[in-house]
């Protein structure tokens, strides 16, 4: 069980409490000191089933810096991959992932069924 996360970020803690109370260990793993390589995040974008564009934190300065709102809509999915490997800060977090399955975001819901918890 692999747990991108950013310490900082609230939603980051909530999920982490989450985890913590409900017993499940992960490695958790600093999105910004080591962010997911590009073949990473290849291959955890593939399994999530997602848009590219819900890996990007849209409510980060760094995002609206560079301006990507707009600059998205024109970018090759290789150009977004190596972007988002790049830097951390640019990554929705937490990233949580079983292998198999990819969880963007903390949504309770999801994290339930990803554990199988009632």
């Amino acid at each position: 069980m692999t747990f991108y996360w950013y310490p900082k970020c609230g939603t980051c803690r909530k999920a982490k409490k989450w985890l913590d109370d409900n017993n499940i260990s992960v490695q958790a793993i600093h999105i910004v000191e080591q962010p997911p390589s590009k073949e990473q995040l290849r291959t955890l974008y593939e399994k999530s089933g997602l848009d590219l564009k819900k890996f990007f934190n849209t409510s980060g300065m760094k995002y609206r810096e560079l301006g990507l709102k707009d600059k998205l809509k024109t970018m090759t999915e290789e150009e977004m991959l190596q972007l988002l490997s790049s830097d951390g800060m640019l990554m929705k977090r937490p990233i949580i992932t079983n292998g198999e399955q990819v969880i963007v975001g903390f949504d309770e819901q999801k994290y339930h069924e990803m554990f199988k918890l009632s």
